[in-house]
């Protein structure tokens, strides 16, 4: 008996070991793949809304609605999880598609009005301004996010931007800590719920510019632009199909991004890429790189070097101690048994 009990806690250990490492696996998967999407999307998308409006384009409000017109691409991921809930959920316990609340429905509408207007601003922005310009002022949100990172959910600001956990009450676990977050939300987070809020916001975003393409009589003028393209009709097509395909890469890759790490490093991913799509501008356009330029993009790779040095400084000073292993394998297993 004396055995027994001596053996059954190892047994229970290696039990939780072990989902704990594939659900950080899967997590880490996850990530890479939406910073793929998210860097294809980030560099691609500006050079091909760009190759559209300096070769003939000049619809506004038809580029703003290319933007998310892509959306129906995002019911794969969505199939997908519901496929594999309907093979390892509970036979007797109801399966849905679609697992939105209403309440994360309001506010998902409310986020794809406002996505609708950042999808105009930044095609009149591209329309107007050469790409290695517009991505110069676009790698300013890096600023805007952390300080509404620091608003919104208390990511404070340290002289790198790092993460803390300050806020949580003493005496109060990690893994309470976490929970608390579950409750307060009353909707287990998934990647498939996350999903499922991405394609209302960028359906209600693509409503918000068919409006606008109807104000301005776009979809009248769309087959005389397509014919005198300088670039040919057919080219046109494929321009537009592409443009709606890679910007729905970056708003998956981005969203995905936050889901699986932080906003905050979403917006530094991106700030990382500026200079590809710098190079990418002057290869594709031959835009001219002045000195100002180069200071801007110097003070953009200042900020990003300076988030990961500090972050790396500080995972250094963390000691792993049980709560913390505990913490951070809920968020996984949590992800893998919901998607």
């Amino acid at each position: 008996m004396e055995e027994g009990d001596a053996k059954n806690p190892n047994t229970e250990q290696m039990e939780v070991k072990e989902p704990k490492h594939d659900g950080t696996t899967m997590r880490k998967a996850l990530l890479v793949i939406n910073c793929i999407m998210l860097s294809i999307g980030n560099c691609g998308s500006p050079i091909i809304m760009r190759l559209y409006f300096i070769h003939g384009g000049n619809r506004i409000w038809f580029s703003s609605w290319l933007q998310t017109a892509g959306c129906p691409i995002i019911l794969l991921p969505i199939t997908c999880a519901y496929v594999h809930r309907s093979r390892t959920a509970n036979p007797t316990s109801e399966n849905k598609l679609f697992c939105m609340e209403r309440p994360l429905f309001v506010a998902a509408i409310v986020l794809g009005i406002l996505s609708g207007l950042d999808n105009y601003l930044y095609s009149y922005g591209l329309s107007r301004l050469p790409v290695s310009t517009s991505s110069l002022i676009i790698a300013s949100q890096l600023a805007f996010t952390a300080g509404f990172a620091f608003l919104l959910v208390k990511q404070k600001f340290t002289a790198y931007s790092v993460k803390t956990p300050s806020d949580r009450p003493a005496n109060e676990s990690n893994k309470e800590y976490i929970l608390g977050f579950y409750k307060k939300a009353k909707q287990e987070i998934s990647y498939a719920l996350v999903m499922e809020i991405q394609l209302v916001m960028c359906l209600v975003a693509t409503g918000f510019c068919t409006v606008g393409m109807l104000v301005n009589n776009d979809f009248k003028v769309i087959g005389r632009e397509a014919r005198e393209f300088e670039l040919g009709e057919t080219k046109y097509h494929v321009v537009v199909v592409f443009s709606a395909i890679i910007n729905q890469c970056f708003f998956l890759g981005a969203i995905g991004v936050v889901f699986c790490a932080s906003s905050l490093l979403s917006a530094v991913v991106i700030a990382v890429l500026l200079p590809v799509t710098e190079i990418l501008a002057v290869f594709f356009f031959n835009e001219k790189f002045q000195a100002e330029k180069g200071v801007s993009l110097a003070l953009s790779l200042w900020g990003f070097i300076s988030y990961f040095y500090g972050e790396i400084k500080q995972s250094k000073k963390k000691k792993p101690d049980p709560e913390t292993e505990m913490a951070s394998s809920l968020l996984p297993n949590t992800l893998k048994s919901s998607v």
